[in-house]
């Protein structure tokens, strides 16, 4: 075990949390601190665009540890407390409020902040979803809505579309890509989704620009796109996330798209990074790798604790995540592109579930199931295997 005596992480969502717990069944016996700077206690975000938005949830339930357990454990959290500067020599992170706290070992977990478009900046019903108050505002907007435009055809953007229509609004998405999620799915498999989206009566805008709002009375009433306006009560802003690293500028951390790491998750001496924040060396991809889901949040952290315990462990997940649209279900795993080669090995892609290798060189880089996640989890071995 490590001799230090106390670990601050900053970021209190699924990958500060997993890490905190993690030391503690270690048999860390040492100060672990967990800095949010939200006010809630951390909590799970995949519901937040399907089962808390459809109100089939309500949000204390995406709560992943309630207080009282995170202080049985003995990890201290300090909620609402937003860390503005570290210092990597004086071993300290400053809060906006000046607090100073000092570390023996930092994990950063700081997540993801949404992009945005300046035109769209400041308009009444113009959304964004990415914390449990965007949910609850945007929630509410809906409730009294006709017309949802979703600006962005990505995994967010297609999940809010898909929970829209369930709530029986009329959705338009609109994207400038050709094929929704063909970054993710490859471009087979996005088409598909494509015309899962249309039976569901979701109107598909792609190769479209949104270029603007239209208002009145200070409200957004249509979205001007490079086909025409869109009408629309409600607008979200889904085209993706930047890491949340603009308070490390400065800390001569390491900062290209992510926190940059080596392959054991770690930025500097005593310095580790975790979750969608993170960019690591993968030594089997033989590249820098940033993934922004859940699986990948709780994986690293267990990496990451393992590390500071003087593990000297490699991080090297096949990467996984899946979405839920229109009540169908789709896993990745591996790392897919638009142009890779899709063999279907079981199942029929025209007609219900499916699964797919996708492949690159002759080489399987991706397992895609759709509904059929028996097939998926066999045809996994692919990749390890290669």
């Amino acid at each position: 075990m490590s001799a230090r005596s106390d670990v601050l992480i900053v970021g209190a969502s699924a990958a500060g949390l997993a890490t905190a717990e993690s030391l503690r069944r270690r048999g860390f016996t040492g100060t672990v601190r967990l800095v949010g700077e939200e006010p809630h206690p951390p909590y799970d975000r995949p519901p937040l665009s399907k089962q808390v938005l459809l109100g089939t949830w309500d949000a204390g339930r995406t709560v992943l540890r309630p207080p009282a357990d995170l202080a049985c454990q003995g990890i201290e959290v300090l909620p609402g407390r937003r860390a503005v500067a570290v210092d990597t020599g004086r071993r300290e992170v400053t809060l906006a409020d000046g607090t100073r706290l000092g570390y023996g070992d930092l994990v950063l977990a700081t997540g993801l902040t949404p992009r945005r478009l300046p035109a769209f900046e400041g308009v009444a019903g113009v959304h964004t979803l990415r914390t449990l108050d965007d949910v609850r505002r945007l929630r509410a907007a809906l409730a009294a809505a006709r017309r949802l435009a979703v600006i962005g055809a990505g995994v967010l953007g297609c999940e809010i579309a898909a929970t829209g229509r369930a709530l029986g609004l009329e959705v338009t998405v609109i994207d400038p890509a050709p094929v929704p999620m063909a970054d993710r799915l490859g471009a087979g498999t996005g088409l598909r989704l494509a015309a899962l989206h249309r039976e569901h009566g979701v109107r598909l805008l792609t190769g479209t620009k949104a270029e603007a709002p239209v208002t009145a009375g200070g409200r957004v009433t249509a979205v001007v796109t490079s086909q025409g306006p869109v009408p629309a009560d409600a607008v979200v802003i889904a085209v993706g996330s930047l890491p949340a690293t603009d308070w490390l500028r400065g800390s001569g951390l390491p900062l290209d798209d992510g926190i940059v790491c080596d392959a054991r998750c770690r930025a500097a001496d005593h310095v580790y990074a975790a979750g969608d924040v993170a960019r690591w060396w993968h030594p089997g991809q033989g590249r820098t790798v940033r993934l922004e889901n859940r699986s990948n949040a709780a994986e690293q952290a267990l990496a990451v604790a393992d590390n500071i315990l003087g593990a000297d462990r490699a991080y090297t997940p096949v990467p996984y995540f899946w979405t839920d649209q229109h009540g169908v279900r789709v896993q990745i795993f591996g790392d897919p592109a638009a142009g890779d080669h899709l063999r279907v090995t079981e199942g029929d892609p025209d007609s219900g579930p499916f699964t797919a290798v996708a492949e690159a060189g002759g080489r399987p880089v991706g397992v895609i199931g759709w509904n059929s996640p028996r097939g998926a989890r066999r045809a996994r071995h692919l990749l390890t295997d290669a």
